[in-house]
């Protein structure tokens, strides 16, 4: 298996179930409307929201509301989402980055040097 191979298949969902010690992948949103006290649970949202919650589909087909709420589900199935475009844009490009030299610092040049023992100089004081 080639290493960019390697790379991709090893890769985990950016975006996890937000439910505590759950590692899978998300693939509904859950939205509170506190005015309506009603739950909207839906297809996973394109960007992750602050107030918002991301589910895996165990947790989303599991979900209750409090006592005197209502849930409103937009769909019944929830299937993780295929990558786009874009994800896999964005992965080659890291693992382009990744690949690429690391960047050589130039050696600093201090006036007054007069040796140099790895990372320690001995510099020619003021008055000398």
């Amino acid at each position: 298996m080639s290493g960019a191979l390697a790379i991709v298949l090893g890769v985990k969902s950016l975006r996890p179930c937000s439910r505590t010690a759950c590692g899978s992948a998300a693939v509904a949103t859950l939205t509170y409307v506190y005015s309506d006290s009603t739950a909207v649970l839906g297809p996973l949202a394109t960007f992750a929201e602050p107030h918002s919650y991301d589910l895996c589909s165990s947790h989303a087909e599991r979900l209750t509301a409090p006592r005197g709420w209502e849930v409103v589900r937009l769909l019944t199935e929830f299937q993780p989402a295929e990558p786009s475009r874009d994800d896999l844009l964005a992965l080659a490009d890291a693992v382009r980055e990744a690949g690429r030299a690391p960047a050589v610092p130039e050696p600093e040049t201090v006036t007054g040097e007069v040796a140099r023992r790895g990372h320690l100089r001995v510099l020619r004081g003021e008055g000398s």
